[in-house]
């Protein structure tokens, strides 16, 4: 039950070395919040949900940066840092 709420609800899986975030989450959630540690690097996730939709990722950010793609694929790192991630459901 852990990995499916994590996977299909979070939408939060792992595909070697990238992170994809797809959530499909209640309406009612304004978002949520995973800490992620990757190997050496620590990932502090921060999904909004600024327009009460369930799912569709708006735009992400990796440590400020826009991330291009139109979806939410982090690239992970083993560099002992700590990341942000920004995530805005739309």
């Amino acid at each position: 039950m852990y990995q499916a709420g994590l996977e299909w609800i979070l939408g939060f899986r792992l595909r070697g070395t990238t992170l994809l975030l797809d959530p499909c989450i209640p309406r009612a959630w304004p978002g949520y919040e995973i800490d992620f540690r990757y190997h050496s690097a620590r990932y502090k996730i921060v999904v909004e949900n600024p327009q009460g939709v369930s799912r569709g990722v708006a735009s992400s950010e990796l440590d400020g940066q826009a991330l291009k793609g139109g979806g939410a694929a982090i690239p992970l790192a083993d560099d002992g840092a700590t990341h942000q991630v920004r995530v805005v459901l739309g």
